[in-house]
């Protein structure tokens, strides 16, 4: 093996994986070389990777303890591994425990009386890996502290579970609900995007209706000083919350800002929102500007009134802030950042287009700017705190309405590199590299999101705390909890800088480890976890799944036969969430119709036209099989089939399709709005940004009014028929 070749082991680029053909792809020395490089390594210096190899494979034996450790709390004894060279001798060990409540565990012990549990020799010196056992511990983070000659050693501790919150601990019945994307809802006089009182509308009106979850496209911020970045995918963190859904008229001081109420009633911005509001597609730009415009005064207000008065108000802000600490701070000096340079340069898109004194958040001329712009600070602070209302407020309806879930929401799979996330923490990301898809049937061209990914190796030595602070924030108010792109968790599909997106690699995480710390978030919060595992599958992977407590995500379009047949729903595993489509996908009328087929050959999707074709007759064939299916399953009667050719969608294939799903054992299954109330279009097409009107569609009703269409009324009596309440 080649210097290079052991090096890319060594941080986890894995020489080749099987496509989801089944054909085996080796990963590329152009890909390698460009992964290596934008991780820091230089490779054009044989001795330096010789120190880099052996920097990689000896540190666990040179460190006293690593910076984690992972105990499995079903295990009967809990141990913690130390390494001592011989130079130590018998040395006394003193060790402490610290809690996460607090308390302190203490104890001494001899080096002799440790036994070995491996030994590695390094030149000349012999290293040994010994057991320390520790008492039982509750389950959470505890850090342990060993001194040993003069000298003082640290290791945070995870005692976590090995399954997550299940379905089962929610409900005792199969449970159903509805998938909205939050931006696409509408309400009379809104402000020309959904809103999180929209969210805690939907949620009561489907919970009346017997629904036990409403699912969602990630609430993650973007950009408030760029609207026009709106994928919800691609944010800006994964810790806070999009403050573009604000309900500006729910916020608590509304009624009582004169200014607000002057500018609102005025011809000129009644005409701006009514615009908004009409509009088919949403205009990010302008409704930020209005809706930001209202909350600047909003705050101003705020701070005369209630911080300087110090009223009630004013302390649940104060304790917000104290809550959501230096992490908060440092989110809202990146916005308040961000902001500032955009006024100055309009293409300033990235903290990278800054000047370098402020790429480094811990600078003297960042400490500077927030002493100077402080209470610009405490306004992004204050927007997250109403945005954490509101949503609240919705989880609020769905805990008063019974639901057994209530919110289901999206951890995006990473988060833009020009953003806060990477801006606060550069060190653990790995710059220029963007996290993707191999080529696949859907996308034969591969995919890069352009996220920029983490380094598994800075994971783990920050005791998976970014992991850590995205599923908490994500977990806060959430019954169930998507995970975009769950494979990522074992291994990320990453492309190399100025590299094509069929031309990446995998590189692997630290799998075990990582599931273990969502098993334990999972049940700390009373979250479902369902994990999005479609695409090229690792072997095995879902088995693991399934071992962890974690839900497989089933799609009816995926859950076929090798001869195309789709699968009986009994055959659908329990341990599942079921759906016909996601928003990377047609909905039923749209595949039905062939309407994504339209898009994709529209936009040149297809790296060969004999594929365009090809997909054409075979969807044909799909809507022949679609049929039997649902026919065998006696959801759908022979007089009621919708037209094959010319093809032509109806009411009762969307029904009879949701009887079929709902006959499965998936404990939970999910409807998606669009096709609930016939739309043919879909969310968004991988690929593309503004071919396609990815992210800006609205529905065609109001949140009341979809409740009125007959087609979602009768698809009710369907799901209640189907899925009951027990």
């Amino acid at each position: 093996m080649t210097l290079l070749n052991q090096l890319a082991a060594l941080v986890g680029i894995q020489p080749g994986y099987t496509d989801n053909s089944g054909n085996q792809v080796q990963t590329s020395e152009k890909s390698r070389d460009a992964l290596l490089t934008a991780m820091g390594y230089q490779l054009d210096d044989e001795q330096q990777t010789e120190q880099d190899i052996n920097c990689l494979r000896d540190s666990q034996w040179l460190q006293i303890l690593p910076p984690v450790a992972m105990i499995n709390a079903e295990d009967p004894q809990y141990s913690v591994y130390l390494t001592t060279d011989e130079s130590l001798g018998n040395a006394r060990i003193y060790w402490k425990i610290t809690t996460e409540a607090g308390e302190q565990i203490k104890e001494t012990v001899r080096l002799s009386e440790l036994a070995i549990a491996e030994q590695n020799t390094i030149g000349d010196i012999t290293y040994s890996r010994k057991r320390l056992d520790i008492p039982k511990l509750a389950e959470g983070y505890h850090n342990i502290e060993i001194e040993i000659s003069d000298a003082t050693h640290h290791c945070e501790l995870i005692v976590a579970p090995k399954t997550c919150y299940g379905p089962q601990d929610a409900a005792d019945f199969k449970m159903w609900g509805f998938a909205a994307q939050l931006y696409s809802l509408k309400k009379d006089n809104g402000w020309g995007i959904g809103d999180y009182g929209d969210l805690a509308n939907i949620v009561g009106k489907a919970a009346a209706q017997g629904a036990s979850v409403i699912g969602l496209n990630p609430l993650h911020p973007l950009y408030p000083g760029n609207p026009a970045h709106r994928s919800p995918y691609s944010p800006t963190s994964r810790c806070f919350l999009n403050t573009l859904y604000i309900d500006v008229t729910k916020v608590p001081n509304f009624d009582d800002c004169k200014p607000v109420r002057t500018l609102v009633n005025s011809y000129e911005f009644k005409q701006k929102l009514n615009g908004l509001n009409s509009s088919e597609h949403i205009d990010y730009a302008e409704t930020a500007a209005c809706k930001y415009q209202v909350l600047d005064l909003l705050y101003s207000h705020f701070h005369r009134n209630h911080i300087k008065k110090k009223s009630e108000l004013s302390q649940q802000f104060k304790a917000f802030k104290a809550e959501m600490g230096d992490e908060l701070e440092r989110f809202a000096t990146f916005d308040a950042l961000y902001e500032h340079f955009r006024k100055k340069d309009f293409n300033a898109y990235s903290w990278t287009d800054w000047p370098e004194r402020y790429q480094d958040p811990d600078s003297e001329f960042v400490q500077k700017f927030k002493a100077r712009n402080s209470r610009r600070i405490d306004y992004f602070m204050y927007l997250q705190w109403l945005a954490d209302k509101q949503l609240g407020d919705a989880a609020k309806t769905a805990d008063d309405s019974d639901m057994a879930i209530g919110l289901y929401l999206d951890l995006a799979v990473g988060c833009d590199g020009g953003g806060a996330e990477v801006w606060g923490d550069k060190d653990a990301y790995v710059a220029g590299v963007g996290v993707g898809a191999p080529p696949d049937m859907l996308n034969p061209m591969g995919q890069n999101w352009g996220l920029t990914p983490i380094n598994p190796v800075a994971l783990k030595a920050k005791a998976y705390q970014p992991l850590i602070s995205a599923l908490r924030s994500n977990m806060r108010y959430a019954g169930a909890l998507r995970i975009d792109h769950v494979f990522g968790l074992m291994r990320q599909y990453w492309v190399g800088p100025g590299l094509d997106a069929t031309e990446g690699a995998y590189v692997t995480f630290p799998l075990d480890d990582i599931l273990r710390v969502i098993a334990l978030e999972s049940r700390r919060a009373k979250c479902i976890v369902v994990g999005e595992d479609l695409g090229t599958t690792p072997d095995g992977f879902g088995e693991i799944m399934a071992q962890s407590g974690l839900l497989s995500y089933k799609v009816l379009y995926f859950e076929r036969w090798e001869s195309g047949l789709f699968q009986r729903p009994e055959l659908y595993p329990e341990q599942s969430m079921v759906t016909v489509s996601t928003h990377d996908m047609p909905t039923l009328p749209g595949w039905w119709t062939g309407r994504d087929l339209d898009w994709r050959e529209q936009l040149s999707l297809y790296p060969k036209q004999e594929m365009a074709q090809q997909e054409r007759d075979n969807r044909v064939e799909s809507r022949e099989m679609l049929l039997d299916a649902l026919l065998d399953a006696d959801v759908l009667p022979i007089e009621k089939q919708p037209m094959i050719s010319p093809p032509e969608a109806n009411l009762d294939l969307t029904l009879a399709v949701q009887a079929f799903l709902a006959r499965s054992p998936g404990r939970i299954q999910l409807i998606p709005m669009e096709d609930a109330i016939g739309l043919q279009e879909q969310v968004n097409i991988p690929g593309t940004i503004d071919e396609h009107p990815n992210w800006l569609q609205r529905l065609p009703f109001t949140v009341d009014e979809c409740w009125q269409q007959e087609s979602l009324g009768t698809l009710v009596d369907v799901m209640q028929k189907e899925r009951p309440l027990r």
